[in-house]
């Protein structure tokens, strides 16, 4: 769940030249001239989220509170409370009165996102609201309040297929869905792209201090080819592992992650037959990638889309929905990307600084803390090993009871 309210809005900007944004804006721009509702729809990533801000800045409430809810990062238990407030001692833990985001965004804007996820009950608690404009906390025998919000609601669900399957109210449906903006994938505006991916390197190469990566002609031609199934976000991700390799040079294609190089071949991805090759001399070493399970290789994409490691690896493995070599297989994939760096390898996995300690951890009780000095050496020859099993063999053998740092 997220959460904002200011006094001075400054939207995030919408960055793009292509028909399809110039009409976006248009869209964004005729609805902030009223106070209706706004639908907004879209896929995962596509800023949904930015559309409602840029709305918000651009109406006459734009000096008033925007408050920003996930409804599907709420347990549902809680969500009825976080909207509406609650009085003190209606449920345990209810220490004091809690006003509710509604009365925060009072007189200004309410934007409540992943709608889909909402559940029937708390669907109908909403369309009171939207027809009355009363607020009743939990707990309280009448409504106490009648706020006045501008109400934008967006959501990646088909909501009339829900409505056929019983799962969304008509009523509401036809309540919010007074003006209807649709944002467009980004495969669907292509000449974004390159746009969006200098702007994202320049923002994520401050961030890191390092300098802005060029990108060669080829580089170029395949990111905007890529359909980009994680829209905006994956790319801003992209970004990022692009800036953290500080190659000091043009970006070519051979740079690029391995998705947007048309995925892995049949051999790796497939193929359970390990690869044997003959030992090399210790100076020419460096690690290849092993072979990884479909399994993996779809934790690797989601990782890639922005979900976090311990949300998607960590829990898969720990249900034993991921084998120990697949996680070194993933260490490994993810230690080439940052050329060894573990401490890159946080944010190439979504995790905070404060998670290093635990992260490596977790690697060394698994015996999957992969040495690091073979993916920092640049040679031609990259030998690999017979199976992801031989890099935790390599690494418990080298490191014994040591983390890498």
């Amino acid at each position: 769940m997220s959460k904002f309210s200011f006094s001075e809005f400054k939207a995030p900007e919408m960055i793009g030249e292509s028909a399809a944004t110039a009409t976006l804006r248009s869209q964004i721009a005729a609805a902030a001239k009223t106070s209706a509702k706004v639908l907004i729809l879209g896929e995962t990533g596509v800023g949904k989220e930015i559309a409602a801000r840029q709305l918000h800045e651009q109406s006459a409430c734009r000096m008033k509170p925007f408050v920003a809810v996930n409804c599907s990062g709420v347990p549902e238990t809680l969500l009825e409370s976080e909207l509406f407030g609650h009085t003190r001692g209606s449920f345990t833990g209810a220490y004091r009165d809690k006003p509710g985001f509604i009365r925060q965004a009072s007189g200004g804007t309410l934007f409540l996102d992943e709608l889909g996820e909402m559940s029937l009950r708390m669907q109908g608690v909403l369309l009171r609201f939207t027809e009355t404009g009363e607020v009743q906390p939990v707990g309280a025998d009448t409504p106490t309040q009648h706020v006045k919000v501008r109400l934008i609601t967006a959501t990646n669900r088909d909501l009339r297929e829900q409505i056929a399957e019983g799962t969304f109210r008509e009523d509401l449906f036809y309540r919010l869905n007074v003006i209807q903006i649709r944002i467009p994938p980004l495969r669907e505006r292509r000449d974004d792209v390159l746009l969006l991916i200098r702007h994202y390197l320049e923002r994520a190469a401050a961030t890191f201090a390092v300098a802005t990566p060029e990108l060669a002609a080829d580089a170029s031609e395949l990111l905007v080819a890529y359909d980009w199934p994680g829209n905006i976000r994956e790319l801003r991700n992209v970004a990022e592992r692009l800036v953290l390799r500080d190659a000091r040079r043009a970006l070519t294609a051979d740079d690029l992650p391995i998705e947007l190089r048309g995925g892995l071949t049949s051999q790796t991805t497939l193929s359970p037959a390990p690869m044997v090759i003959e030992p090399v001399a210790e100076e020419s070493v460096a690690v290849a990638r092993p072979p990884i399970s479909r399994a993996a290789d779809e934790l690797w994409h989601r990782m890639a889309n922005g979900e976090d490691f311990w949300t998607v690896v960590h829990k898969a493995y720990k249900s034993r929905e991921l084998a120990r070599h697949d996680l070194a297989a993933l260490i490994d994939r993810g230690l080439h990307e940052t050329r060894g760096s573990y401490r890159a390898l946080l944010k190439v996995f979504h995790l905070p600084p404060t998670d290093y300690k635990r992260f490596h951890a977790f690697l060394y009780q698994q015996r999957c803390n992969l040495p690091v000095a073979s993916y920092r050496r640049r040679v031609p020859r990259t030998p690999s090993l017979t199976s992801a099993a031989g890099l935790v063999e390599e690494s418990a053998r080298e490191f014994g009871s040591r983390i890498v740092s």
